[in-house]
């Protein structure tokens, strides 16, 4: 696991949403507890962020045993409307690809992700 970021005041470019997504989205199989230090946020505020993904669409989650696997839905697009029609996917690339180039860290192949449930 990379370090943990120093702690930070005053506003950011990256909301919290996008950071967890993030931090899923290079580690489907990551723990609450891996993403809340990964993101300088509490245990409590990424369950909810999770919970505001999952809703929203973004995200879902199957359990095994003790660990939750994520899956994000590629193809939805951001809420706000100056992003209109541009999916979710885009806006990982950029932030996964980063996470990779600031730690140093090999790339590794990633699963994809994945399609949006059929209804």
């Amino acid at each position: 696991m990379a370090a943990v970021p120093e702690s930070h005041t005053g506003w950011t470019f990256i909301t919290s949403h996008a950071r967890v997504l993030a931090a899923i989205a290079d580690n489907p199989s990551i723990r609450i507890r891996e993403i809340a230090a990964h993101c300088r946020l509490t245990e409590r505020a990424v369950s909810r962020i999770i919970s505001d993904l999952e809703q929203g669409g973004y995200l879902s989650h199957t359990r095994e045993g003790r660990t939750n696997t994520y899956r994000i839905g590629p193809d939805k697009v951001l809420r706000h409307p100056a992003e209109a029609g541009l999916p979710v996917a885009s806006l990982l690339s950029l932030l996964v690809q980063d996470e990779t180039e600031r730690t140093g860290a090999p790339t590794t192949p990633k699963q994809p992700l994945a399609a949006p449930a059929a209804k």
